[in-house]
């Protein structure tokens, strides 16, 4: 199973190839930093195919970010954490299958909405909105088998699967930045491995018989 990142886009109709460009140009130059030419070079199509498409560099802007909440669905709709028959397995299998696709060059295991969302989050409210939804969008996904474990193990405790849901991305995306900062997916890993530790503490589970920093990477 591979990531939604292609360094160069699949020959498609000009809109795809304009949407698998951004998605992995922007997360090697920013969004800001992200030209048309860049996208229409990377795509292999025109200007004149770019402005049929998208009115403005903004309406792509939007777009992509609704093709990442698409095609990344797509890959952990399929992904084999959801094979556990227990709850809170799939939870775990969920997060040590987020640590195992940390690899390659960081903008192939980066998020591109979390990425834009830092850019653009006042100038660009259409963007910033697009990209939360994604972003909420994914956390919604993880609830129903948090709710599930937190009943199945009689878990009586003010935080809800919500709450957790979403703080699983915010440990996520803060990984992201701190791999980015130092040049280190290890950095990225090691968010991940404590957060295991701390979802297996909330559940009362021991946690893994080695700290986080010294798992092999």
């Amino acid at each position: 199973m591979t990531r939604p990142t292609k360094i160069h886009p699949e020959r498609g109709d000009a809109r795809t190839r304009l949407l698998e460009a951004a998605r992995d140009v922007i997360r090697q130059k920013g969004f800001a930093a992200t030209s048309v030419d860049d996208l229409c070079q990377s795509a292999g199509v025109t200007k004149g195919a770019f402005f049929h498409h998208f009115k403005t560099k903004e309406a792509l802007g939007v777009a992509v970010a609704d093709h990442w909440a698409e095609t990344t669905s797509a890959l952990f709709a399929e992904a084999p954490y959801h094979e556990p028959d227990d709850p809170l397995d799939r939870v775990l299998a969920y997060l040590e299958f987020r640590r195992s696709i940390i690899s390659g060059e960081t903008f192939e295991y980066t998020c591109l909405v979390g990425t834009m969302t830092q850019e653009v989050h006042e100038s660009a409210p259409a963007i910033r909105d697009a990209c939360a939804k994604s972003i909420f969008g994914h956390a919604a996904s993880l609830q129903a088998d948090i709710e599930a474990a937190k009943a199945q193990r009689g878990i009586d405790a003010d935080w809800t699967a919500k709450s957790l849901a979403r703080h699983t991305q915010a440990v996520l995306q803060g990984g992201f930045i701190l791999a980015k900062a130092a040049g280190n997916p290890d950095l990225a890993r090691e968010s991940v491995d404590h957060l295991i530790c701390y979802v297996r503490q909330l559940f009362g589970l021991e946690t893994v018989s080695s700290a986080p920093a010294e798992r092999e990477n």
